[in-house]
């Protein structure tokens, strides 16, 4: 008995023979059925399937149907971008696939259409780049051309999308020069203005991913404000953690319960007055620590569980330091 798959490859090829369509009715139809296959794919064949409707598609399409090639062109680039057996190559034909529509999009003003050819060109020239065959800086002025259209009131969750991707793009750069200061700056800029369009109560996972990434974005960066951006980096941990908790979300708890312990271990108990130590904030950050190393072993993270037993004998160490300033004396 043939898959659902099968049924839907055989009917779109059927389709073709129609008499009573045109070849651009057979082309459209094609591309359609490749759409549907695509949509939820239950196995890589299924996105191999697509592909070849594509393909016969563009080839009974008439070279006269400008658009409507480049919208086949551009949904091909989509299955190439979701194939899973895909290496560097497939990525280079979808970024030219794309690349093709983005000129048909561009000469007929079709804005949208073109910013999402952006989009998506932005986020294969990322994938390159961390596969060490692209530019990070193609992938950040695709977005930022993507952006032109893509506005906070009118797009809301593509203006999300965009400003979560370049964000970090941003902080997947080297930090090594001046300008990395000023990217640190910009991917904290953009997760905040990822928050300007999402909210706890329609958004409650990505509310509390964009929190945590806000968090580390401010906690690591290398700035001469470093104590204010702890401060703040501690705000969005809390606020990533009024949706992320041991129960529902046990590894993204213990993500965030871990960085948030991260910035506690560098804040002195009291802003107002930084010489009455930290060791408060250091019991406290150590409570954090245990918890999440106790989660991380629950879920066999070795990695991340090796690290916090690590970070903890530092702690211990610490601790003992400050009770010695404390009692004014050196053990």
């Amino acid at each position: 008995m043939g898959t659902l798959s099968d049924a839907n490859f055989e009917a779109a090829l059927k389709a073709v023979e129609t008499e009573d369509a045109t070849a651009e009715e057979k082309a459209e139809m094609l591309m359609e059925m490749a759409m549907g296959i695509q949509q939820k794919p239950k196995s890589p064949k299924q996105i191999e399937d697509a592909i070849v409707l594509y393909d016969r598609a563009l080839e009974i399409c008439p070279e006269g149907a400008v658009l409507l090639r480049a919208r086949i062109r551009a949904r091909q680039a989509t299955a190439y971008q979701t194939l899973p057996t895909g290496g560097t190559q497939i990525l280079y034909e979808a970024q030219d696939a794309f690349t093709e529509a983005l000129r048909t999009f561009s000469e007929y003003e079709l804005k949208e259409e073109a910013a999402e050819t952006e989009l998506n060109l932005g986020l294969i020239s990322q994938s390159l780049a961390q596969r060490g065959a692209g530019r990070l800086t193609d992938a950040i002025q695709h977005y930022h051309n993507a952006l032109r259209v893509f506005t906070r009131d009118e797009y809301p969750q593509d203006f999300a999308i965009l400003h979560n991707n370049l964000a970090i793009a941003y902080l997947s750069m080297p930090m090594s020069d001046e300008r990395g200061k000023m990217r640190e700056a910009l991917a904290v800029q953009s997760f905040e203005e990822v928050l300007k369009v999402i909210n706890i109560i329609d958004q409650p996972s990505e509310y509390a991913m964009i929190q945590n990434n806000l968090g580390n974005a401010l906690q690591y960066a290398s700035s001469s404000h470093a104590f204010a951006n702890n401060l703040r980096a501690l705000e969005a941990y809390d606020e990533a953690l009024r949706v992320r908790n041991p129960r529902d979300t046990p590894m993204e708890y213990a993500n965030t319960i871990a960085n948030k312990a991260n910035v506690l271990r560098n804040l002195p108990d009291d802003v107002e007055d930084i010489g009455k130590g930290r060791r408060n904030n250091l019991n406290a950050c150590r409570a954090l620590y245990l918890e999440a190393r106790d989660i991380f072993d629950r879920f066999g993270q070795t990695e991340g569980s090796t690290n916090i037993t690590e970070t903890l004998k530092e702690i211990d160490l610490e601790m003992v330091g400050s009770m010695a300033a404390g009692n004014g004396s050196v053990h």
